[in-house]
């Protein structure tokens, strides 16, 4: 394990120029995930009074599918004290499931937030579609849980400004331009500005949809405010703050049900195993960056949106189709010595192989989004990085087993 006192003094602050110069009050739901524990780390890093809540579903999941993570992550209660140890920060920490009102309301009383980012829920297509059990717990968990977290708003913290992760995914791969949110729409001599259509690809996505409209509604209704970010695929194993010690790691999920495209790859070419490329590949999807989720969260806060109004920003740096990832990895690993091929699989979901794709991605760069551009992120360092860890890997987890038919 890394020694904190080799990488950073107690009490240091890492400074991040494009927050706030005043602290917020920010409460983070689903702080121990992939996500939500780096924003923790990031946020409070930057002086902000952070707090988090989270029940462990995410690592309840992967004990019902006797999966785990690649990284070896910390119990919460762990993470919080290293952190605390190592920066003087401290964060605040709240067990609870947000699916449950009066718990979910007590928070809000205690906390008071100011900003709220809201990574609460259930992130798996494949998981939502494995039966008819699996799609109404996540329908349950994701739409019921953000639909208290509003109510939460209206009730206690009326003027806070709600961060919501999105995906990219609402939209489908429509025959059109994607925009951000929004789409203006003649008709009959008539127009108006309505949000996009939206063409999820599975009962999680779906979920996003609901969250969407119940997010808009809400803001039209109550005069809430919020930022939903339809966010694309995101890569990486650290952040500045996660590298800091062992303690502060974050998940890195490589299964069919949690893993990305990208993080399976990886992990394959460590293996020596094909990588699976899932039917001929020209699938094209968003990716950004973890570094850059961070960023956008951060700048989202910053700015926020106005009373009564639902921003929506696509959350992506780039666009790649499956194949090209494939070939970024294999590129990578044979640089480093591995012996990679590529294999086609049946695909085990119901997507188009062929089709449109250019989503506008203009509004957090023009607050001042800094990417990390995935030729400039070294892929190398995150084959490294799966190698570390090959002791870890549970071969049986990567082959897709759930279908969409």
């Amino acid at each position: 394990m890394r020694a904190a006192s080799q990488l950073l003094p107690v009490g240091a602050i890492v400074t991040v120029s494009y927050l706030r110069r005043f602290p917020l009050r920010i409460l983070i739901l689903g702080g121990d995930g992939y996500l939500g524990w780096p924003t923790a780390m990031h946020l409070s890093a930057a002086g902000h009074d952070v707090a988090v809540v989270d029940d462990f579903t995410r690592r309840s999941m992967h004990q019902e599918r006797g999966t785990s993570s690649l990284t070896p992550i910390a119990p919460l209660p762990d993470r919080v004290s290293a952190w605390r140890e190592i920066t003087g920060r401290d964060v605040e920490m709240h067990v609870a499931d947000i699916t449950d009102y009066a718990s979910l309301r007590s928070i809000f009383e205690q906390t008071r937030p100011e900003g709220i980012v809201h990574y609460g829920e259930i992130p798996s297509a494949p998981y939502s579609m494995i039966d008819r059990d699996h799609a109404a717990y996540v329908q349950q968990n994701n739409v019921i849980g953000t639909l208290n977290v509003l109510w939460a708003m209206r009730e206690v913290a009326p003027d806070s400004h709600l961060v919501k992760l999105g995906t990219m995914g609402e939209y489908g791969t429509p025959n059109i331009d994607i925009e951000e949110g929004y789409i203006e729409i003649a008709h009959k001599g008539r127009s108006d500005t309505m949000l996009f259509p939206k063409q999820p690809g599975s009962f999680y996505h779906l979920t996003k949809v609901h969250d969407s409209n119940n997010i808009h509604f809400a803001c039209r209704m109550w005069g809430l405010r919020a930022t939903d970010l339809n966010q694309g695929v995101v890569y990486g194993m650290h952040t500045d703050e996660t590298q800091l010690d062992d303690r502060l790691l974050t998940r890195f999920d490589y299964d069919e049900l949690f893993g990305t495209a990208l993080n399976r790859f990886a992990v394959q070419a460590v293996l020596g195993y094909p990588l699976t490329v899932y039917g001929a590949g020209h699938q094209t999807r968003g990716f950004l960056d973890i570094r850059d989720t961070m960023q956008c969260i951060a700048l989202a806060l910053a700015n926020p949106a106005q009373s009564g109004e639902m921003r929506v920003y696509n959350q992506f740096t780039e666009t790649f189709s499956v194949m090209e990832l494939a070939e970024v990895v294999k590129e990578a690993a044979v640089h480093l010595g591995y012996e990679v091929e590529i294999d086609h699989l049946d695909n085990p979901r119901i997507e188009a192989e062929e089709h449109y794709f250019n989503p506008v991605h203009t509004k957090l760069l023009d607050l001042g989004l800094k990417p990390h551009l995935l030729s400039e992120t070294l892929v190398e360092s995150m084959i490294s990085g799966v190698a570390d860890y090959a002791d870890r890997i549970q071969i049986d987890s990567i082959a897709p087993k759930t279908k969409w038919r």
